[in-house]
């Protein structure tokens, strides 16, 4: 299995690139092919609202990192998006790229509904944010970048298999050894031998 990993988090070693670089691990343990991303390492220039991917199914923008990320979404047999939370929602880098590849992701229809172009493929969804639990829910902060990933995914067409979420990381020095379980589990159930 051809396997994505989106890392949308600016820090190398904080927790989001830390429970994706487990479930890195542990798909490659199973023989896997896994690709791992740094959106924040990308260059890539910013969505001109055109359209043109609508009808074109890829970016009409100059050729740059995104494209690159276009074509490992198309081979890609599952995905694994990170992203911190930011005013509840997504990092802002990680927003950029997927305006950029909204033309790989779904097509239109003649009535401008979505077309999913993933059908088939899983997904798994991981967040992390200061906020502690239960107010990481109450304030909407998890459960706001869960919604907005899962709605880039869904439309696409991807199941999504699994949700991994860390509330409550300010001051936290390692990943707790339920979340590194979690992760673990996931990989091997949502991407078996």
């Amino acid at each position: 299995m051809n396997i994505l990993i989106l890392n949308g988090s600016p820090r190398a070693n904080g927790k989001i690139s830390q429970i994706l670089h487990c479930i890195e691990k542990e798909a490659c343990g199973n023989g896997h092919s896994v690709t791992f991303i740094d959106a924040h390492s990308l260059s890539f220039l910013s969505c001109k609202g055109c359209m043109a991917c609508r009808s074109k199914t890829q970016c009409i923008l100059p050729a740059d990192d995104a494209h690159k990320i276009a074509d490992l979404i198309q081979k890609c047999d599952a995905i694994v998006v990170g992203s911190p939370v930011y005013w509840g929602n997504i990092s802002g880098e990680l927003k950029r790229l997927f305006d950029r590849l909204v033309g790989v992701m779904m097509g239109e229809s003649k009535m401008g509904l979505p077309l999913p172009l993933h059908k088939g493929k899983n997904a798994v969804i991981v967040t992390a944010c200061t906020t502690p639990f239960p107010f990481n829910v109450l304030a909407e902060q998890t459960t706001k970048a869960v919604k907005a990933l899962r709605e880039i995914l869904s439309y696409s067409g991807f199941k999504i298999k699994a949700k991994i979420i860390l509330p409550g990381t300010k001051g936290m020095k390692e990943l707790p050894p339920k979340i590194e379980k979690k992760s673990r589990r996931a990989a091997r159930h949502i991407f078996p031998c």
